[in-house]
């Protein structure tokens, strides 16, 4: 039995402590934070769309036509026209044949994998991918492979060493924590050449990268050629939930196999609407996937200038690594109480030693309050005892092998580490699971 406080003084003691925070008013490039104005360099409201007037209304009008909660799960009478309109707008603005709303990115990431994996199969998941990933992989019940992070020769490795076992290769296209991107391509030709099915997950490009917004997948001209791809409502698209993007035939799969869609309260209505909103806003206004990435150029700039190392960022979230979870929050904490809200993640949310201020910027910034942020930033934590320009650059590669591991030996047994470093996990390889249907072929790619 865990001892409740004495496991709170632990993570205190360890600089690891959380709490929430209090934000009054809408989501926006300015927020008043436990009652004092700050800009929020954290939000992934990465379009400035969870308050625009348009979305507002359309979730104020949802609820009132067919009110707040869906009432039940999809598969009982929670399927509402609401969520249909959305779905097939959905399908068409990845350019697929359907799309299937769940809950939430969590619940989609999670579902879909333990959905398309099962005892016996090996499931191949990059080192820095979602927890949502890892629970997914964990709840399929699949032995997993995790892959050094973007590192395409270790996963052909893994494949070769599966013994044609391969279920699928999972991966984040931006990682989070990161805001790098995955080796789409190379990934892409491996499952190819393998037969190996690809699950993408979009959450932090959709909106954000590629052409329309329509992700990374689509800025490589791939967008057609993974078996399901996972885009979320609740980043770029300012609303809740998320969705997988796929055929007809592995929606409805998902439908029978997914457990996390079968056993879940449908999307709440106005959710739904306040996102096909955003979605036609998207696709009306496409200057705001413009603004972003101008916004993401000029902090990336300033941050640079001050000699901080992003660590090989492209996209709007931007790492500033500083390694030891107190420094991170000292920095956090200063920089907070001069306006700027930028904050520190820690472990098990990343690996240790490489914790660090994850800043995200919206298109709603102005350049000029990004640059002042940035250096901002850069004077508390020179004050904190961190010089950008001296720091090792060696913190996050070091991290990532120690995270990832050389010892493929080791298993995968601490619910708290953040990336699991096992060769095969066959923990639980030998129980049976409910919904164990055999999943629809690999997608057919072009060659």
């Amino acid at each position: 039995m865990i001892e409740i406080e004495a496991r709170l003084d632990e993570l205190k003691a360890l600089g690891l402590g959380r709490r929430t925070r209090l934000v009054s008013g809408p989501q926006g490039p300015h927020v008043v934070l436990d009652g004092k104005p700050v800009v929020l360099l954290c939000s992934n409201n990465y379009l400035g769309l969870a308050d625009h007037p348009r979305v507002r209304t359309a979730a104020a009008e949802a609820a009132m036509r067919w009110g707040v909660g869906a009432g039940s799960s999809r598969l009982v009478s929670g399927t509402m026209t609401i969520h249909r309109r959305l779905e097939e707008r959905l399908a068409a603005f990845e350019g697929r044949e359907a799309a299937l709303l769940f809950g939430s990115g969590y619940l989609a990431n999670a579902g879909v994998v333990a959905a398309l994996a099962r005892p016996g199969d090996v499931v191949f998941s990059d080192a820095l991918n979602h927890a949502s990933i890892i629970d997914g992989c964990r709840l399929s019940r699949a032995e997993v492979f995790v892959y050094h992070h973007r590192d395409v020769e270790h996963l052909a490795w893994g494949i070769a060493q599966s013994e044609r076992r391969g279920a699928l290769i999972v991966t984040d296209s931006v990682f989070s924590m990161d805001g790098d991107d995955a080796p789409l391509e190379q990934i892409v030709e491996l499952a190819e050449r393998h037969q190996v099915r690809v699950v993408v997950d979009e959450a932090h490009a959709t909106g954000a990268l590629g052409p329309g917004g329509r992700g990374a997948l689509a800025e490589a001209g791939l967008e057609d050629q993974v078996d399901v791809i996972v885009g979320t409502l609740g980043k770029a698209l300012g609303s809740y939930g998320a969705y997988v993007a796929c055929d007809q035939a592995m929606s409805r799969y998902l439908v029978n196999a997914a457990r996390t869609f079968i056993f879940s309260t449908a999307l709440p209505p106005p959710a739904a609407a306040g996102a096909l909103a955003a979605l036609e806003i998207l696709e009306e206004e496409p200057r705001r996937i413009q603004k972003l990435a101008t916004n993401a150029t000029a902090l990336r700039t300033e941050l640079e200038r001050e000699g901080f190392d992003l660590q090989g960022s492209r996209t709007q979230i931007m790492p500033v690594v500083v390694g030891d979870a107190e420094l991170a929050m000292r920095i956090c904490e200063a920089a907070l109480s001069r306006g700027v809200f930028a904050q520190a993640i820690r472990p098990p949310t990343v690996p240790a030693g490489t914790s660090r201020l994850r800043l995200a910027v919206m298109a709603s910034h102005r350049a000029d309050e990004l640059a002042g942020a940035a250096r901002t930033i850069a004077q508390v934590a020179r004050a904190a005892g961190f010089e950008p320009r001296d720091a090792p650059r060696t913190i996050l590669a070091d991290a990532r092998e120690l995270a990832a591991g050389a010892e493929h030996e080791r298993r995968w047994l601490d619910p708290d580490e953040p990336v699991p470093a096992g060769l095969f996990d066959a923990e639980s390889a030998d129980l049976a699971r409910p919904f164990d249907y055999e999943a629809p072929a690999p997608v057919a790619r072009a060659a």
